[in-house]
C-alpha cells in the first residue's frame, strides 16, 4: 500500500489546493491512501474524504507552542496554540495515530528543539523522518536518527501544498484499516520518493498572498 502521510489543501492558509485536485493527483500518482494535513482544521480533509472516502484519511497538523504535531484518523479538530501535551492528550482520546512533523527542519517554524521533542517522544506513535519540503537533506537524516535513538517508528510524506507535489515521498507499508491497524504496520513501513524541488515554497508564499489580497 502506498501512503503519503503529510499533505495540504486550500483550507490551509498557505495552499490553493482544492481538494478535488489533490484527489486527482493521488490517483495518477497510484497513491491507495492520503492524509490531508491542513494547517489547525480538518475542514479540507472532510471535504475530500467526502469526494474520496476510500482513499482519504482526515487528519491535522497542529501548531502547539512548541512545534508542530502531525495526526492521522483525527474525528474531532484539535485547535492550535496549545501546549504539546495537551495537544497529544487530546489526539490519544480520539484514538488518533500521533507523529511529529519535519522536527529538525531549520527553516521552518513548526522545528522542535531537542529537548521538547524528548517529553513527547513517548507520548508519539512516530516521528516524521523524511518530509519532501525539506531543504536540507541532513535536517530529515536528523529525525531518522532521532527516531532509531529513541525506538520510533518514521513516517513520511510529501508536505504537498500544490498537486504536483502529491507523493514525492510516501511510505510502502502492508495493508491497514484505522489508527490501530496503521500502528500495527509503520514499523515495516519503507520511504520511497525524494526532495521536491525548492521552488515549491514560493508556491506557498504566493497562496498566502494571493489569500490576503483576496
Amino acid at each position: 500500500m502506498l501512503l503519503d502521510l503529510h499533505t495540504h489543501t486550500s483550507a490551509s492558509k498557505d495552499s490553493l489546493t482544492a481538494p478535488e485536485a489533490l484527489i486527482r493527483a493521488a490517483r495518477r500518482r497510484g497513491l491507495d491512501r492520503l492524509v490531508v494535513t491542513d494547517h489547525n482544521t480538518i475542514a479540507g480533509a472532510l471535504a475530500a474524504q467526502a469526494l474520496d472516502p476510500q482513499r482519504i484519511i482526515v487528519g491535522e497538523e497542529i501548531m502547539t507552542t512548541r512545534g508542530e504535531i502531525l495526526a492521522a484518523f483525527v474525528s474531532k479538530e484539535v485547535p492550535g496554540g496549545l501546549s504539546p501535551q495537551e495537544t497529544v492528550r487530546r489526539l490519544r482520546d480520539q484514538g488518533a495515530f500521533i507523529s511529529v512533523s519535519h522536527p529538525f527542519d531549520r527553516w521552518r517554524s513548526g522545528a522542535w528543539r531537542p529537548d521538547d521533542l524528548l517529553e513527547i517522544a513517548p507520548l508519539v506513535d512516530a516521528i516524521e523522518i523524511f518530509n519532501a519540503r525539506c531543504l536540507f537533506r541532513g535536517d530529515n537524516l536528523k529525525a531518522q536518527a532521532f527516531a532509531r535513538q529513541h525506538g520510533l517508528a518514521g513516517t513520511a510524506g510529501s508536505d504537498a501544498h500544490a498537486a504536483l507535489e502529491v507523493g514525492a515521498a510516501h511510505l510502502v507499508l502492508p495493508p491497514f484499516e484505522g489508527p490501530d491497524g496503521l500502528r500495527q504496520v509503520i514499523g515495516a513501513a519503507q520511504v520511497r520518493g525524494g526532495l521536491s524541488p525548492f521552488w515549491v515554497h514560493f508556491l506557498s508564499r504566493h497562496a498566502r498572498l494571493r489569500k490576503k489580497v483576496v
